[in-house]
């Protein structure tokens, strides 16, 4: 299971998102993904972050948020109802 990551290594985000914590899923030469707490515009959520990197600059390929703590159970559900149906 992953752990949160040490904070010593700058996430590549927006300089207005304030990362509390965050945990790294992959990261390869090219790819990183990571599972950010984040604190923007003044409330807590958890993003869902995919970056690519383009020379020596991670650029952001995609970003989910999750900013309800309640709506985790439909998103859970729906996924794994996928997730059967993958090898």
């Amino acid at each position: 299971m992953a752990e949160p990551t040490p904070n010593d290594e700058k996430l590549p985000t927006n300089e207005m998102i304030k990362v509390i914590e965050y945990v790294t899923i992959t990261k390869s030469e090219y790819w990183w993904t990571a599972v950010v707490l984040a604190g923007e515009e003044g409330h807590k959520k958890v993003m869902l972050y995919m970056w690519n990197k383009r020379g020596d600059t991670w650029k952001r390929k995609q970003k989910f948020t999750f900013g309800r703590k309640r709506d985790w159970p439909l998103y859970k559900d729906a996924i794994e109802k996928l997730l059967e149906k993958v090898d």
